[in-house]
């Protein structure tokens, strides 16, 4: 496209003084983005927009650009310092020391005050230090005066810098670092990065920039790590063993959902897939002998996206021999109010940027609800014997008397989940169990005839807060004959014709499961609570399924 197409453009793309009218200036900018990404491009520097054009062609004006990104060359006693470790060593001094140090961080922040003296603010880890350059103060070489000239045209925020020199308290009273040698550049920026971002697609398929211009995702991945190493503490200080199960199945079976298929080149016929949960392989190793076990790892379940689920996401599950439903709410309980206790704890050093849940009473024991009776007090109306054979046409009469809108395929399970959806998890604001469910919600756990009712529950609970489930736990279902009886109920519910008996999974207990209580827990939505997010995409380090493809469709 040519400057005479677009008439108006002239004086900008000339660099003209007179001023362009807003409107012109923004049609530009468009033009700009659309078409200059290829306008200049090489095999050494790639595609290049006018902006990192500019921008090489200055860094080449001092050095050749294979020259700007060297290899670090310390002893190992004069090592680089990190920023937390410098710190910790000189921020009690009040002058200059002798002593000679080398730190490296990202530029933050460039002030020029006189031809003979810049400052600098460097990141690394969070912590920031200011550099103090001052000409006659450097002991490099004769030529000190064209490089330093060189460097304050070249060095700008977002560039990696080395720096030598003495720590210092200035006359303001700021510990610094004053240079002895010239910074040394180790790894230029070669875009400008702005002060604040609020682009959608920027920050959905650029995450790096995202984490330059906002202190969250950092204290989201912190905030992410403490939940874990919380978690995992917790685990193996009550004598639980840490292990791992496959990612790949035959049978990706311990929930109802879709699952990722694909094929190994080894085994091309057989068609295997990723593992919607690692539940049943843990119960295969609790069937081996093992006691206690845990497992904090990724799941895969090839369905929707939206605030709350992500195809790939992050699961800690527990098993415990002789745990009763009792034993993992007490365990549920006394783990969710330390994580809380902890979290608040150290906000405000590690992730101070993230809000706290607001309105959550995370006081023991936590309130408890269950199934049937809470829907028939909000609905005033009996549920039917839910294992009887018209339980379904009676519920969706009752859709229908309460003018509900039918869920799709609506079977057993999805009716009563809809159910429990509208009149009991509104009711959990604070930290709440949801227990007794109907049987068929709940394959894998043993279950009972409640007095209370007359149903027939499962020995199951779930912990909801702010609305939201968090935790799933059960006493597991050990009779192969019992849980052959589920799992044939469970494809009487698979309206499109999908589902099978795992017939491995139903021989491994014939070998003899003991009584064992089991918990899963989703970590993503953990750090959605205590980082006050209402979307998984705000507390992943590349946000979903569509985020992460769209970063590789970058040109």
């Amino acid at each position: 496209m040519s400057k005479m197409s677009l008439p108006f453009l002239r004086p900008y793309l000339q660099q003209a003084v007179r001023p362009l009218r807003p409107e012109h200036a923004r049609a530009y900018l468009a033009f700009q983005r659309r078409f200059v990404q290829t306008i200049n491009a090489d095999d050494f520097t790639g595609p290049h927009d006018v902006e990192k054009q500019k921008r090489l062609e200055r860094l080449k004006t001092v050095k050749p650009l294979g020259d700007y990104h060297p290899r670090l060359h310390h002893h190992i006693h004069t090592s680089p310092l990190s920023l937390r470790d410098f710190y910790a060593r000189y921020d009690a001094i009040q002058e200059t020391k002798e002593d000679v140090v080398t730190v490296l961080g990202r530029v933050r922040s460039v002030r020029i005050l006189s031809s003979k003296l810049l400052f600098l603010d460097i990141e690394r880890d969070t912590q920031r230090l200011q550099v103090m350059v001052e000409l006659k103060k450097l002991t490099t070489p004769h030529d000190i005066d064209d490089r330093f000239k060189n460097f304050k045209k070249i060095v700008r925020i977002g560039d990696w810098i080395s720096i030598k020199g003495h720590p210092t308290r200035t006359s303001t009273g700021q510990l610094s670092v004053l240079a002895l040698e010239l910074p040394h550049i180790l790894a230029p920026c070669l875009h400008h990065i702005p002060e604040t971002l609020d682009d959608a697609e920027t920050l959905a398929r650029r995450p790096h920039i995202h984490a330059l211009t906002s202190d969250q995702p950092s204290d989201i991945l912190r905030l992410r790590a403490l939940i874990y190493d919380y978690m995992r503490t917790y685990f193996i200080q009550s004598g639980f063993l840490e292990v791992e199960t496959p990612m790949f199945d035959l049978n990706a079976g311990g929930a109802i959902a879709r699952s990722f298929e694909t094929v190994a080149n080894e085994m091309s016929t057989t068609p295997i897939k990723l593992r919607i949960a690692p539940e049943l392989n843990l119960k295969r190793l609790i069937v081996g002998g093992q006691d206690k076990i845990f497992e904090i790892g990724r799941s895969f379940r090839n369905e929707g996206i939206d605030g709350t689920h992500n195809p790939e996401f992050s699961t800690c599950e527990f098993y415990e021999v002789g745990a009763t439903l009792a034993d993992v709410i007490a365990r549920t309980e006394q783990l969710i109010h330390g994580l809380h206790t902890a979290v608040e704890s150290l906000r405000p050093t590690y992730f101070p940027s993230l809000a706290p849940p607001e309105g959550i009473d995370f006081s023991t024991p936590f309130k408890q609800l269950s199934f049937i009776p809470t829907i028939e007090k909000a609905t005033n109306r009996k549920l039917p014997d839910l294992t009887s054979p018209d339980a379904t046409e009676y519920l969706l009469l009752l859709f229908s008397d309460l003018n509900l809108m039918t869920p799709k395929d609506a079977t057993l399970p999805r009716l009563l989940d809809t159910l429990a959806e509208l009149y009991i998890e509104p009711l959990c604001k604070a930290p709440t169990f949801i227990t007794h469910h109907p049987e068929a919600l709940s394959p894998l756990s043993k279950s009972f005839l409640d007095p209370t009712t007359n149903q027939r529950v499962a020995s199951r609970v779930e912990l909801f807060i702010n609305g939201r489930e968090y935790v799933n736990a059960y006493e597991e279902e050990n009779s192969p004959f019992e849980q052959r009886r589920k799992f044939m109920q469970q494809l009487e519910f698979h309206t499109e014709g999908q589902g099978a008996i795992d017939e491995s999974y139903l021989e491994v207990l014939e070998w003899g499961m003991p009584p064992t209580g089991g918990w899963g827990c989703g970590l993503d939505r953990l750090v959605m609570l205590f980082s006050s997010k209402k979307r998984i995409a705000d507390v992943l380090p590349f946000g979903t399924l569509k985020n992460v493809v769209s970063i590789a469709k970058i040109k």
